[in-house]
């Protein structure tokens, strides 16, 4: 068992090379090893390219292959996508054990791998290392877990709780430290949510430094139409990401949908409505940047499984706004504290 743990930690290193380029996909890591040495590596590079499995596979020889031991991080596919099953090729290639960290949530996947392989006389065990595992992919997780968003809101606020020094108007709090972290922290989801107001105020770009081929997806909830007077936002124009816009007002959809823009008319003022709509569009994970206002909807809807604040060491004074206040208690779980240079980052989770 010690030997499979410091095999499928190899292939948990291996899985985190494909970050911020597998999308939808789960990162996934792949080691092979024939009597005790590791004959070649692989991971999912990119969303639509090989996954794991077809990556290390295809740096043998029909001979190193046979009855060697696959380590994988998550369950091998048995369907076709993208790509053609993996459970096929391995079996083809004469694995003789495949051992499994995580079996796949996905409902196309779960257990289907395995039963194939089991079917032809592969010998798989499964759960080593499987929590970490897990946590490698933990929105792809929750996301077919719960048929629902990973929701995670975050905040920056100065000592006395404000986040601005006059409300409706934008204030720089925290350090470089922070910024540089918040673009690491939305190269991580798959989509970024902001109220009106702030996309007004603030006219953000909402975009990352960190390279990838899919930036996330910028989302605006804007129930009144308040764009439809600030037609040259950046989010509106930049062209650098989708927008996704969610109203009430018809007229959005008339005069702001593009290539790049796209409008969602909302039957009602709920924010479930939007989470659901998200869940359809296999959104796994979003990243509420907006203002308090929206938080606390987010909040006291119980939607928000982890909360991210900065904080700065200086008082903004009375005539800015408060940060987020829910209207009921809330504990936090998996708490970290963190220093950022002069500011801190508290984390916490929130069971929903």
């Amino acid at each position: 068992m010690e030997k499979d743990q410091y095999y499928m930690k190899l292939a948990l290193q291996e899985a985190k090379k494909g970050r911020f380029q597998t999308w939808k996909n789960p990162m996934v890591g792949a080691v092979i090893v024939k009597n005790d040495q590791v004959l070649a590596t692989g991971h999912h590079i990119h969303y639509g390219k090989n996954h794991a499995e077809r990556d290390a596979i295809s740096k043998l020889t029909p001979e190193q292959l046979f009855n060697s031991t696959l380590y994988v991080t998550l369950e091998p596919c048995n369907h076709y996508g993208k790509q053609p099953p993996c459970s096929d090729l391995i079996v083809q290639s004469k694995i003789k054990r495949v051992v499994i960290a995580q079996v796949d949530p996905h409902k196309l996947v779960t257990g289907k791998g395995i039963a194939k392989l089991k079917a032809h006389g592969i010998e798989v065990t499964t759960g080593v290392l499987a929590k970490e595992a897990e946590e490698l992919n933990r929105f792809y997780s929750y996301f077919y877990q719960n048929n629902r968003s990973w929701i995670t809101v975050k905040q920056a606020v100065s000592l006395d709780y404000r986040v601005n020094d006059q409300v409706n108007t934008r204030t720089a709090i925290t350090n470089h430290s922070v910024y540089e972290r918040v673009h690491q922290e939305r190269a991580d989801y798959q989509a970024i949510l902001v109220g009106s107001n702030t996309a007004i105020i603030d006219n953000p770009s909402l975009l990352t430094t960190v390279q990838t081929d899919y930036p996330p997806i910028r989302i605006i909830i804007d129930r009144r139409g308040r764009l439809l007077q600030h037609k040259d936002l950046k989010l509106l124009t930049d062209g650098q990401a989708q927008t996704w816009i969610f109203t009430q007002n018809s007229e959005l959809k008339k005069n702001l949908t593009n290539n790049q823009v796209k409008v969602w008319l909302m039957k009602t003022d709920q924010l479930t409505e939007v989470i659901q709509t998200l869940a359809r569009e296999g959104i796994q994970s979003v990243y509420v940047e907006g203002g308090p206002t929206l938080a606390n909807a987010f909040m006291n809807d119980q939607l928000v499984n982890k909360v991210i604040e900065y904080l700065s060491p200086q008082f903004l004074g009375k005539a800015g706004t408060a940060g987020i206040l829910p209207s009921s208690r809330m504990a936090l779980k998996n708490l970290k504290i963190e220093q950022l240079s002069n500011n801190l980052r508290i984390v916490g989770e929130i069971d929903v």
